[in-house]
């Protein structure tokens, strides 16, 4: 896998039979905009005309967890702003590394908008590549994810 960021190795793993799973959370100090990896316009992109963006965090502690996708969509706020949330490995802590430029997405009018994106976490013998699968439901604000 293509390593967007330089260093980050990864400490954590997500295995489904131990029940960690995806975790989606409400943006907190992980989602500063200093945590937008550089450059933004590579790692930012926009869809559902505009009204949906997706970027990758480095939070750059810890190191070995620092990666997390930002998620800012519908629905809106009574101030017009849209929610804000974090898609993490587990808890807070992140994944090792994300190559963005393999980020696509697929709209079903049931299911909403479908991502992909190439992961990596650690696994039981070390490093795995793996997809992170996310749904968002524009209408609810639900997002689900799931490692492949």
């Amino acid at each position: 896998m293509k390593r967007d960021i330089a260093g980050v190795t990864l400490a954590m793993a997500m295995v489904p039979a131990m029940g960690l799973a995806q975790e989606v959370g409400v943006c907190d100090w992980r989602s500063s905009a200093a945590s937008i990896v550089e450059p933004w316009e590579e790692h930012s992109r926009t869809f559902s005309d505009g009204k949906v963006r997706v970027a990758l965090l480095d939070t750059l502690e810890p190191a070995a967890t620092a990666v997390h996708v930002l998620i800012l969509s519908p629905p809106y706020d009574e101030l017009g702003a849209r929610q804000c949330r974090v898609l993490s490995h587990h808890d807070t802590s992140g994944f090792s590394n994300a190559d963005f430029s393999t980020l696509d997405a697929t709209y079903d009018p049931v299911v909403g908008l479908t991502f992909e994106i190439a992961v990596e976490v650690m696994g039981a013998v070390g490093p795995e590549d793996r997809t992170l699968r996310f749904t968002l439901n524009q209408a609810t604000g639900g997002i689900g994810a799931s490692l492949q």
